[in-house]
């Protein structure tokens, strides 16, 4: 016969010395996404029709974003649009801040070639991770998407950061 209470006492104990790594883990988990399709559809029944809401991974970003944020507890529930999102970020302790730093979520710019403001985040600070139209998955890209004639193809206009990441 099996004894649970024995056992339960020495995965307690185990789990006692167990320091959570949450930056650490947030970071490679984010890094781990790239090429993933698992954020690229999501249904919904829109005028009596059903539909893909995220338009085969087009409008994804802030669903892949706001679902990795969920998972490690930094937000509030998952969101299919970048003002929902930084809607959610604000009410669930993220600040802006000024710099760059690995694990940040940024905003950048909808501009005339970019119809949209969009969602990702930091790697490093001349890397970023989000759901990258073209791949429609999440991809590693420049964090300005380049630079052409001296200036960022798509500017960042927000950067928030989270107290628990220090």
């Amino acid at each position: 016969m099996l004894n649970f209470p024995r056992k339960r006492g020495k995965i307690q104990n185990l789990m006692k010395k167990i320091r959570r790594l949450k930056k650490k883990s947030y970071i490679k988990f984010i890094e781990n996404s790239v090429g993933s399709k698992s954020w690229r559809n999501f249904y919904a029944v829109v005028g009596g029709e059903k539909a893909d809401v995220l338009k085969s991974g087009n409008l994804s970003c802030a669903f892949f974003a706001s679902s990795v944020l969920l998972i490690f507890g930094l937000s509030g529930k998952i969101n299919f649009t970048v003002k929902g999102a930084i809607s959610d970020l604000e009410k669930n302790g993220w600040e802006e801040i000024r710099h760059l730093k690995p694990g940040a979520v940024l905003i950048w710019e909808r501009n005339e070639i970019f119809s949209n403001e969009h969602i990702g985040f930091c790697l490093n600070k001349k890397t970023a991770i989000s759901n990258y139209y073209k791949k429609r998955m999440p991809a590693k890209h420049h964090i300005t998407y380049g630079i052409n004639k001296g200036r960022p193809v798509r500017r960042i206009i927000k950067i928030f950061w989270h107290k628990e990441l220090n």
